[in-house]
């Protein structure tokens, strides 16, 4: 299922009980595989990853670019933020023809404080897309990790040797790059028309 997903071919629909998923039984037709160009976002104060991938019928999926932004602990909140909106606006001027820009959710988090300054990274770059008029989809990690790992308990690790697996990289991402092609994958794996 996993190969013809990642040529692009028509996922072979699960066959259950009352004939569900057979051509000619009622079922649902196979849906279209994504393609186009996705900006995928892993959005941090201090470590936003980003990825740009290429999802194209009948190929593996390409990783075009990526980055980890980089904001030093001594740099304001404000500066942060804008760090952070450059390179997302960077990356879209760049690469023309970005289809949909897809960015994993903040996680349930104990401290308010930090719930809050991830809510304000994830703006900044949900901004820089909204302004260039590009759709935006988020996907909790746990859906990230089930789409790409096949589970939803896979480790930071597992999800990148996944990624990269998936992408014929030769070298391993930075972690936030990573998950930034991670969450770009889960968007194309299971983005729906």
């Amino acid at each position: 299922m996993w190969t013809a997903k990642l040529r692009g071919e028509p996922v072979p629909a699960r066959t259950g009980a009352q004939g569900r998923g057979r051509p000619g039984a009622g079922g649902p037709a196979p849906k279209a595989p994504f393609c186009g160009l996705v900006l995928g976002i892993d959005p941090s104060l201090r470590g936003t990853g980003l990825a740009l991938v290429d999802f194209e019928r009948g190929r593996a999926p390409v990783l075009l670019r990526c980055r980890t932004v980089r904001v030093p602990s001594k740099r304001s909140m404000a500066a942060a933020l804008a760090e952070i909106h450059r390179a997302v606006e960077e990356f879209i001027r760049d690469a023309s023809g970005i289809r949909h820009v897809a960015l994993e959710q903040t996680i349930y988090v104990q401290n308010f404080q930090t719930a809050q300054i991830l809510g304000a990274a994830r703006g900044a770059a949900i901004a820089a897309a909204a302004l260039r008029g590009l759709p935006v989809f988020e996907y909790p990690p746990l859906r990230v990790k089930q789409a790409v790992a096949g589970t939803g308990r896979a480790s930071k690790e597992q999800l990148a040797r996944t990624v990269r697996a998936l992408l014929g990289h030769a070298r391993m991402l930075a972690p936030d790059e990573a998950d930034a092609a991670g969450v770009a994958l889960c968007h194309a794996f299971s983005w729906q028309p």
